[in-house]
């Protein structure tokens, strides 16, 4: 059989079907083998080092030193993750931020705080921290399967997080520097990365921005405005940094950081926790605001196509699905844009 003789514009295309569909490919696998915290932990640290680039060539003319400053640049990059992790990590086992010390005062502020709910509310409340744990036991087995996805046990979440920093490194560095001219399926393949950790970079950023703003109104309310009121509140602190670790995660993070303020504000009394659930939504509606502004002009899309993404994803893919959504639907959205298909 003669071999077939493609034109460079026919094997270009071919090449830029196969990119596309092996991307598909990879982000499915991605999504359904729970590896979203080594994707993102490796578009982190390939957007950022992308994004220095152009100083460091500018800076760096000849090829050893440039490849010398991205290696270090890449070091210091990774050591500033690791090290960012670590704290998240030391919080989580400090007395604030552990979970069995925070499920044992917020069933203590549920039993304390019995006697002023109506009794219809009362006798739907956990009785004690082990009915508290029993309820979030009982939610992690009926999402067993999503839970160990989106979360398993420490030592892989470390590898994952270790592994997606250095490919992520690697990959930046080696596409600075390419030792040898790329083929045209490498070519395409490495354009379909660069587009993903730019749309990475642009949600990730906006969404670190948003969790900000969040994180300050809730300060400002803890803080500052119920203090002057004559309501001191316990675990402000605490609150604070949940709000600002859960603003990151879209939907759910609101949900999880909302709970803890309204549950933590019935240790004064009903009045206050009602308060506080009122503003967290007003605050949380004016988010809506926000992310049409900040994610949406960004990525040229609508906070009701940002939550139909996220809505369609949790339900296919559960927890990784609903983190991912906003990365993967800005993703797909732009490689359709830029062949001007929508």
């Amino acid at each position: 059989m003669p071999p077939l003789n493609f034109s460079e514009q026919q094997k270009q295309s071919w090449c830029e079907l196969a990119s596309l569909i092996l991307a598909g490919l990879a982000l499915w696998m991605v999504l359904k083998a729970g590896l979203v915290l080594a994707l993102f932990s490796g578009l982190l640290i390939f957007s950022l080092i992308h994004s220095m680039e152009p100083l460091i060539a500018a800076r760096f003319r000849h090829r050893q030193p440039r490849m010398l400053a991205l290696i270090v640049l890449a070091l210091i990059l990774s050591t500033a993750i690791f090290a960012g992790s670590w704290g998240v990590h030391a919080f989580l086992r400090s007395d604030g931020g552990n979970l069995h010390t925070l499920l044992q005062k917020m069933a203590d502020i549920i039993e304390a705080s019995r006697s002023q709910v109506p009794d219809w509310l009362a006798n739907n409340l956990p009785e004690d921290v082990a009915a508290l744990q029993d309820l979030l036991i009982h939610w992690l087995r009926e999402h067993a399967g999503e839970a160990k996805t989106l979360l398993p046990e420490a030592g892989h979440l470390l590898v994952h997080l270790i592994l997606g920093v250095v490919i992520g490194a690697m990959v930046a560095v080696s596409r600075a520097n390419p030792d040898q001219p790329a083929g045209p399926l490498a070519l395409a393949l490495s354009e379909r990365i660069a587009n993903l950790a730019t749309v990475f970079h642009k949600i990730v950023f906006a969404q670190v921005q948003i969790s900000l703003i969040n994180t300050v109104m809730s300060a400002i309310y803890l803080a500052l405005v119920l203090p002057l009121l004559g309501v001191h509140l316990p675990l402000v602190k605490t609150m604070i940094a949940i709000t600002f670790i859960a603003g990151l995660i879209p939907v759910a993070g609101n949900i999880i950081s909302n709970t803890v303020v309204v549950i933590v504000a019935l240790s004064h009394s009903v009045h206050v926790a009602a308060g506080s659930l009122l503003f967290m939504v007003l605050i949380h509606k004016a988010e809506y605001f926000l992310n049409a502004r900040i994610i949406g002009a960004q990525i040229n899309a609508k906070a009701w196509e940002l939550l139909t993404a996220i809505l369609i994803m949790e339900t296919l893919f559960g927890l990784p699905g609903l983190v991912a959504a906003p990365v993967f639907y800005a993703y797909i959205k732009a490689e359709l844009s830029q062949r001007a298909l929508i």
